[in-house]
């Protein structure tokens, strides 16, 4: 099964946590994409120390998710 994972929001904490759902549906063997869409597409900026959103991502692209922006 494939998931999609829709980010349109610049809100940290929601792409961090979005990112993680994601990490953890490809550890569980899914096939998972992640498009990022309007204000998603600023993920670089908005990291912080509490929510790091680059982190996630970086990992998200280690597991071999597909990254779409």
């Amino acid at each position: 099964m494939s998931w999609l994972f829709i980010v349109a929001t610049n809100d940290a904490e929601t792409v961090f946590n979005a990112a993680r759902l994601a990490n953890a549906s490809i550890k569980k063997g899914k096939e998972v994409n992640m498009f990022m869409l309007g204000k998603g597409v600023e993920y670089e900026q908005i990291g912080t120390p509490e929510f790091d959103v680059n982190g996630q991502l970086a990992e998200f692209d280690q597991l071999g998710g597909n990254f779409l922006v």
